[in-house]
């Protein structure tokens, strides 16, 4: 029943229940956008404190699969159940949105202040939760040497960062939040090598003891997650952890294959 579901969702979101299911299980979901098949009848399941990665080329699906969980988009058809295994479709919007944080990769910041970005996260944050996310998320610095510090309007007086930076900031509202599941778009892609390292540091710290979902680009990223799943095509054609899927000689050990040689052609360059 949708209303006992939501209502349940209220008990394990706000503390009358405890609920000790806060995983994320897809569930034979299919989706489709117009006439092209995205994802075709992905099954996989996030248990909580887990950290799981999907990996696979540009245009596999990964994100895609990032974005339902997220219920940016309404799958085609399966299911998807997260906290004590409950449809999302039975979950008011803005109740899904209190329980999960996500980091994607064009991370956006408002035309308001710094302080008021962050708060997005959690509005009734205190000064001590704020200057906590800064330091977590590697962000304190950038404050540091603004004149007005968190009361800095972002875009006012040439008041803009790079992209690294936003991230950075976008990591420090996802610390604020403190969900229980965490969905990553490892966006570091465009980040230069300090900005990168800070952001990879954060991610840990994020992720700690969270339900964690994390689309990889750099393979080296992954292989200390609890669960790699190779998506191509729109298929998990592959699933376990760095070892084991190298022992496979499979498509995951293509792509690790494919990224050492990427990363020694940028040495070499």
């Amino acid at each position: 029943n949708k209303i006992e579901n939501i209502l349940e969702f209220d008990d394990f979101m706000y503390g009358d229940k405890t609920s000790s299911d806060v995983g994320i299980e897809f569930k034979n979901v299919s989706f489709s956008y117009g006439d092209e098949n995205v994802l075709d009848n992905i099954s996989f399941k996030v248990n909580k404190g887990e950290r799981v990665a999907l990996v696979g080329s540009s245009g596999s699906g990964k994100t895609t699969v990032a974005r339902l969980a997220a219920r940016f988009y309404d799958i085609t058809s399966g299911e998807i159940f997260i906290g004590g295994g409950i449809n999302i479709k039975d979950f008011e919007k803005e109740a899904l949105m209190k329980k999960i944080a996500f980091v994607f990769q064009n991370s956006k910041l408002f035309k308001m202040s710094l302080r008021e970005n962050l708060l997005i996260g959690k509005p009734d944050a205190t000064d001590e939760e704020i200057e906590s996310a800064l330091i977590n998320s590697g962000s304190k610095e950038i404050i540091e040497r603004l004149e007005n510090g968190l009361d800095t309007v972002y875009g006012t007086k040439g008041t803009y960062f790079s992209g690294g930076e936003a991230q950075r900031l976008s990591i420090a509202r996802a610390f604020l939040k403190d969900a229980d599941i965490i969905i990553l778009d490892e966006a570091t892609a465009f980040a230069d090598p300090e900005n990168e390292h800070l952001i990879q540091e954060s991610f840990k710290k994020l992720s700690k003891n969270k339900t964690t979902l994390m689309i990889a680009h750099r393979l080296s990223t992954v292989i200390d997650a609890d669960k790699i799943l190779v998506i191509d095509n729109g298929k998990i054609i592959e699933e376990g952890k760095h070892a084991d899927l190298i022992d496979m000689n499979g498509h995951y050990k293509k792509l690790w294959e494919e990224y050492q040689k990427s990363v020694n052609w940028k040495i070499g360059g």
